[in-house]
């Protein structure tokens, strides 16, 4: 089973509300290129599952036509 290092439990908050969490989570600020860098990401984890889904339902389509 996966297992969390010591450090990365040490940074990860405990025993915060809900209200503490949301306001940690305001405060964090980006850098220049973040935007652009998860607009990639996003873009290259997207795109492939996008076109494999429409190959399998054209793909369906086209054999139940046929």
């Amino acid at each position: 089973m996966f297992s969390v290092p010591n450090r990365l439990k040490e940074l990860l908050p405990k025993n915060k509300t809900q209200e503490q969490l949301d306001e940690h989570y305001d405060n964090v600020e980006l850098e220049k290129g973040d935007f652009l860098a998860m607009c990639l990401a996003a873009f290259i984890t997207f795109v492939p599952v996008v076109i494999v889904a429409l190959v399998v339902v054209f793909g369906l389509m086209w054999i139940l036509v046929r």
